[in-house]
């Protein structure tokens, strides 16, 4: 039996599906199922299937108990593809793809579905979408045509795979939900805020500061407007260019405190508040949809109810269940270890093999043991802080780690030219807008024995970046090629890291419902606590083979088995 099966939804919700041999071709006669499940139950000894999007057919799949173990993700492959050949932003359905195969007009994407509370959709309707299986292993074959043509498509397929095993744990991640004591919100809304006041209005509490914040001008001031913040400032001869908290702290006045206070509260009633736990907390759970690769350098971001920005104080509210723990874990200094592996550096990679704490490693070789000034220098590499100290330290760095700077620095440089840059496996940043010749790649010297010249990176910072903003800021774009080949391979990293991680707990009752970039949640029965702290650790030595070679770099984590997420940190 073939490993590997291709499936579509048809117009009246049945499936299409059938065999694929080595070439991605039918191997067998096309076949009718009901539903996605009933084709996935009758064929348990398939690894991986071939659709058109993860997010169409994985809920129905999750809704009826069903799991698989691999898929290929026809869309999210369209989009690294397109991105790949220096079209990023062109349509990116099934539908696109095959009218650019077939050279006919390009429809537009579906607008994408605006955020629902407790709403478990796809992000695109799928309705104007649907192919037929012969269109979709058409769009298919093209796109491993096109996976051959590119510079490394052994990297680039496992981008792919990679991208479409994050949708399914997205999509597994939906379904499950973060616990969320709604009581302890509410407790934690009351200690905060005070009583809330009838017809929606401020708080107890942030109303007692707005009026310290007017008795300390000596007149009525309205403390969420900046604008009316700004001008009583200036009335009161106090200059301020706007109400930042780090231009607030270095103010002489009695408003200063009761602001900023008001500000950090005000945020967590109009962010957390009340309203926000009647929209998004429901059945002890909060989900507020993931969406891997939401961003160009494959950050993930959810479709409503800020789920990436949980204040701390906030997270009392994240238990886990009677008998059950939370695994919190955070990769360490994941940066720094990233550029070691995609430069290629000797020195940093021996830094980041150690078993002692990166920085102050770094610090010991180039700033005289002062781990501050040491991570200083490589967050200011990364970022682009290259002016002031940020100089001076960049040149520290560059005398002991050079192959480490020159990496960045050859993708800032290609950046500003306009040319593309790419993360290590293949993951690229938008053209910029009105280059000569968009198509031509970011390179590093050409005797590179790491192969590394087609793989300057993108990251934001977590800004996306919008094709345009370069050729009117072509530093702006420098600093974000620069960024972008550590923190878009460490995306690619972490995609990794979960495939082998959701892998793992496919044996257990754990499960995952959280990820931002460099953390990772897991729940879990309190028995299986220590087997997930041990797979985190596993699933993070894999990814690193997988993602960049045998390097001697480490990519440890901190791990915390808590009740409550707030206790984690």
């Amino acid at each position: 039996m073939a490993e590997r099966w291709a499936l579509a939804v048809a117009e009246d919700g049945g499936v299409e599906v059938a065999a694929l041999g080595p070439d991605g071709l039918p191997a067998g006669p096309v076949r009718r199922e009901p539903g996605p499940a009933e084709a996935v139950r009758a064929r348990p000894e398939v690894t991986r299937w071939v659709w058109r999007s993860t997010a169409e057919i994985a809920p129905r799949l999750l809704a009826a108990g069903v799991r698989v173990e691999r898929c290929y993700d026809v869309e999210a492959a369209e989009t690294l593809l397109l991105g790949h050949e220096g079209r990023y932003g062109e349509p990116r359905s099934a539908a696109a793809a095959l009218a650019r195969l077939h050279g006919g007009p390009v429809p537009p994407d579906p607008p994408q579905r605006s955020a629902e509370p407790g709403a478990q959709s796809p992000l695109f309707e799928p309705q104007a979408v649907r192919l037929p299986l012969s269109d979709l292993l058409a769009v298919y074959a093209g796109q491993q045509r096109r996976h051959d043509r590119s510079a490394h498509p052994d990297r680039l397929r496992l981008l792919t795979a990679a991208e479409s095993a994050g949708m399914l744990v997205a999509a597994e991640m939906n379904r499950a939900g973060l616990p969320w004591r709604a009581d302890v919100h509410r407790q934690v809304l009351h200690d905060l805020l005070g009583e809330r006041y009838a017809g929606g209005g401020e708080p107890r509490r942030l109303a007692e500061l707005a009026e310290e914040v007017s008795a300390a001008f000596g007149r009525r001031v309205r403390p969420d407007l900046p604008a009316d913040v700004v001008k009583a400032f200036g009335q009161a001869g106090v200059k301020v260019a706007s109400t930042r908290r780090w231009e607030l702290e270095s103010l002489d006045h009695p408003a200063v405190k009761p602001l900023i206070e008001y500000k950090r509260l005000y945020r967590i009633w109009v962010a957390h508040g009340w309203s926000w736990l009647q929209d998004w907390v429901r059945d002890g759970r909060f989900r507020p949809e993931f969406l891997a690769g939401g961003t160009v350098t494959g950050r993930w971001v959810t479709n409503g109810g800020g789920g990436l920005q949980i204040p701390k104080v906030i997270r009392r509210a994240v238990v886990a269940d009677p008998g059950w723990r939370l695994v919190v874990a955070d990769a360490d200094q994941m940066e720094p270890r990233v550029l070691a592996a995609i430069s290629r550096d000797p020195g940093l990679m021996e830094v980041a093999g150690r078993e002692t704490d990166l920085y102050q490693s770094v610090s010991d070789r180039a700033f005289s043991g002062d781990r501050a000034q040491a991570k200083l220098a490589v967050l200011g590499a990364v970022y682009g802080q290259t002016s002031g100290d940020g100089l001076k330290n960049l040149a520290a760095l560059r005398r002991r780690f050079p192959r480490a700077v020159a990496y960045v620095d050859d993708a800032a440089r290609a950046g500003e030219e306009g040319r593309l840059v790419r993360t290590w496996l293949g993951r690229t940043c938008p053209p910029a807008a009105g280059a000569a010749d968009g198509t031509e790649e970011a390179g590093l010297p050409q005797d590179d024995p790491s192969g590394a010249a087609d793989s300057a990176g993108s990251g934001d910072r977590p800004q996306e970046w919008l094709p345009g903003y370069a050729s009117s800021n072509a530093r702006a774009r420098g600093r974000f090629a620069r960024n972008f080949v550590v923190q878009g391979s460490a995306a690619d990293w972490a995609l990794l890291l979960l495939a082998a991680l959701r892998r793992t707990c496919a044996d257990m009752a754990a499960e995952l419902v959280f990820f931002q970039h460099d953390e990772v949640i897991v729940h879990c029965p309190e028995e299986e606590a220590d087997t997930v702290v041990t797979a985190i650790r596993d699933a993070a030595e894999l990814a690193g083979r997988l993602t960049f070679g045998p390097t001697p770099v480490r990519f440890p984590f901190t791990t915390a088995v808590v009740e409550c997420y707030a206790d984690a940190k």
